[in-house]
């Protein structure tokens, strides 16, 4: 099924050094850009992250220290990708709990100033389980009767997703070709921030969704438990979450 596209829709995927979003970082990014009309650019990159690649990290995904010493850091691409994806909404399988938080705080680290806030999201992962619960490799025989070849390699991931997520579309009724559709239905909660440390509750008020403070009111801890920004913005929180915080602190001494 072709997407019905209003904007270009990123689908994306990366490769990096571990899964701890605020330590870790990327070693290689590939996405395929689908225009409206049909049309698809694929691009992949490879980062030198600055760090060692442990290697049960290159045990995923094969790429080693010595396969990206001559590349780019991420800060020196930063600006050309935060480009190429202006305007556009994004696509990955479980991009919305992994993904995204990844790429938003490389962003930030690399002081390149892209608001992802204002795109949508679709998480195909997220609409497979919802509907059969299985993995990749799973979902991309599943639905296109294909084996993913090269899995866990950017560039196969990042196709195999954009295949899946049109033949949930056919195959699913239910299924609206409406990226603003699948963006609500493929996220679990309504973030404020990418890693959901914090998210709107029923009034469209912000929320704690971690530890003591779980279910409080952002406002009202932060009134409450003066020394709790300072904890969260000295600790080993992502930076995306520290911005998110201080930008509804800011809002309650702008309101006095």
């Amino acid at each position: 099924m072709q997407l019905n596209l209003r904007n270009p829709l990123v689908f994306f995927d990366l490769e990096t050094t571990g899964i701890n979003i605020v330590k870790d970082r990327i070693v290689e990014i590939s996405y395929v850009k689908v225009f409206p009309n049909g049309k698809e650019e694929t691009k992949t990159r490879r980062v030198n992250p600055g760090m060692p690649i442990p290697p049960e990290s290159t045990a995923i995904h094969g790429i080693t220290d010595e396969d990206v010493k001559d590349c780019p850091t991420f800060k020196e691409i930063a600006k050309s990708l935060a480009a190429q994806i202006e305007g556009c909404d994004l696509a990955g399988y479980n991009s919305n709990r992994f993904d995204i938080p990844m790429l938003a705080e490389e962003f930030l680290r690399a002081d390149v100033d892209i608001d992802l806030n204002r795109r949508k999201f679709i998480d195909v992962q997220t609409i497979f389980h919802k509907m059969e619960q299985r993995t990749l490799s799973a979902a991309y025989k599943f639905y296109c009767d294909k084996s993913l070849e090269n899995a866990h390699t950017a560039e196969a991931d990042a196709l195999a997703t954009y295949e899946v997520l049109k033949a949930q579309l056919d195959r699913y009724p239910d299924l609206k070709n409406d990226v603003a559709f699948l963006s609500r239905y493929s996220c679990y909660s309504n973030n404020v921030d990418f890693a959901g440390r914090m998210v709107y509750n029923d009034k469209g008020e912000e929320v704690i969704n971690f530890g003591k403070y779980k279910g409080r009111l952002v406002t009202e801890i932060l009134k409450l438990d003066p020394g709790y920004y300072s904890w969260i913005m000295n600790g080993d929180f992502p930076l995306n979450t520290k911005k998110m915080l201080t930008e509804i602190r800011l809002r309650g001494f702008n309101s006095k």
